[in-house]
């Protein structure tokens, strides 16, 4: 009988179905008439144990595609949706502050695994301002790795197997598979563009009433809501809120609400909150991200907050997973909220300063798209932008695999021919919605006014080579 070789490696090299451990070299000779255990030989076919078939056909991710794309040929990249400047001092400063303070060892240690106590007051504080409710701090709020996480402990913690889950399209990619994870079956329901030519804002992409309806049955358990909406920038109106609302009253249904552009809405346009309708807080919940709130993306720090009764499965989830979240971080972000609560009816508050900021790139980058013959939908909030390149993919033969829909291979050859990256936005449409969605490109807008100017120049030039029958 074989028997392991305490303390020693046992990597195993050889060829054929004969391989001996390195480690028992010393004993080669006992073994030398014997298999190794650890491998079939050749001619056998073995049957390994299999993955859970719940995660197969959600493999693909769009972010793992062009971000991997992107490291290759190195593009402008206006893809992913995250600053190429600094953040704030304020939180900056307050997270070298809280690592390196000798005088509180525990800053670099576990906290509360609902969140740390510090940033859950400031957020109950806030949120208690912002929807005029108060909010229990203990039982009503749960701080998350990211909204990413936050989107995923809702849906986990109360969809159950057989439930259906309206998500409106466009939708943020990742709302689909955690649905079906959770043994839910995806319900979609676009947004259409009213009109397509000329000026065309983002308000002007709307639901049909019937449509949606429609969707609720006796299995409706949710509906997923992004608004301000990514990749759209669609900003729900109250309108359109409200006839959500009502058909989540009558059906009795969850609504639950992605809402990380909250502060981030242009020109007349205004967010609002879901949990602030009436009889709605009983069944919302709300999903927020210090990373998109204070351009500290890479610092993946969300919450969840709503009514303890529908709080009680998204804390059972993140307990069981995550558990707790990274503690410098939470106090930094903390401290960030204080300052900016403090100052919160001054122009300085990043609340305000960064869409002022935005709404002048956002500008800048229609200008540019016009320029150059496209046609961008004008968003009300976020920091992204959908614009309508059919012209120009009409015109270029951007190859690719035929089986892919047109915009994935036109942002492809645009990042390896022009150095440019965006965004494909049928990725964020189901299956039988995505020609909605394939004549577009998303290019994010929260990037160094240089880097719009190189963007423009890039899409300029290929207008040029296009009018000059170089293409």
């Amino acid at each position: 009988m074989l028997r392991p070789i305490v303390g020693q490696a046992v990597s195993c090299v050889g060829k054929g179905s004969w391989r001996f451990p390195i480690a028992a070299s010393s004993v080669f000779s006992r073994f030398q008439s014997r298999p190794c255990f650890c491998t079939q030989t050749s001619n056998m076919s073995p049957t390994l144990p299999a993955i859970a078939t719940k995660t197969h056909g959600i493999e693909k991710s769009v972010w793992v595609e062009f971000i991997q794309l992107a490291l290759e040929v190195k593009p402008l990249n206006l893809g992913q949706g995250f600053p190429d400047f600094c953040a704030p001092d304020t939180v900056r400063n307050a997270l070298s502050k809280c690592c390196v303070d000798e005088s509180k060892p525990l800053l670099n240690q576990y906290t509360r695994g609902f969140g740390h106590p510090r940033l859950v007051d400031a957020l109950t504080k806030l949120y208690t301002k912002m929807i005029k409710r108060n909010i229990n701090p203990q039982t009503e709020m749960l701080v998350t790795a990211g909204a990413y996480e936050g989107l995923f402990v809702s849906i986990m913690g109360l969809v159950d197997p057989g439930d259906e889950v309206i998500i409106i399209e466009p939708f943020f990619d990742c709302y689909d598979p955690q649905v079906r994870l959770a043994g839910g079956t995806p319900v979609f329901v676009p947004l259409r563009p009213t009109k397509t030519a000329g000026s065309v804002s983002s308000a002007d992409w709307v639901l049909d009433p019937q449509e949606l309806a429609g969707a609720f049955t006796k299995k409706t358990k949710a509906i997923i809501v992004n608004t301000p909406n990514n990749p759209l920038g669609k900003v729900y109106s109250l309108e359109e809120l409200t006839m959500i609302a009502d058909l989540c009253k009558k059906h009795n249904v969850i609504a639950i609400m992605d809402e990380v552009y909250e502060w981030m809405t242009y020109d007349n346009a205004k967010h609002i909150r879901m949990a602030t309708l009436p009889d709605m807080w009983e069944r919302t919940v709300t999903i927020g991200s210090a990373g998109k709130t204070f351009s500290v993306t890479g610092w993946k720090t969300g919450w969840v907050y709503g009514p303890e009764h529908l709080m009680k499965g998204p804390q059972v989830i993140h307990q069981h997973s995550v558990y707790t979240c990274t503690t410098p971080v939470q106090e930094a972000v903390a401290e960030g909220f204080e300052i900016e609560l403090d100052r919160y009816d001054s122009p300085e508050c990043y609340f305000f300063s960064l869409p002022a900021e935005l709404k002048v790139k956002r500008d800048n980058i229609i200008k540019i798209l016009r320029e150059v013959g496209l046609n961008p939908t004008v968003p009300d909030g976020g920091y992204f932008i959908m614009a309508d390149v059919s012209e120009l993919m009409n015109k270029i033969d951007v190859g690719g695999d035929p089986n892919e829909t047109k915009d994935f291979r036109f942002v492809k050859w645009l990042s390896r021919n022009r150095k440019l990256q965006g965004i494909p936005p049928s990725a964020f449409f189901s299956t039988s919605h995505k020609s909605i969605g394939e004549n577009y490109i998303r290019f994010c807008f929260i990037k160094e006014d240089e880097n719009l100017k190189k963007a423009g120049e890039i899409l300029m030039n290929l207008k040029k080579d296009l009018d000059a029958g170089k293409l």
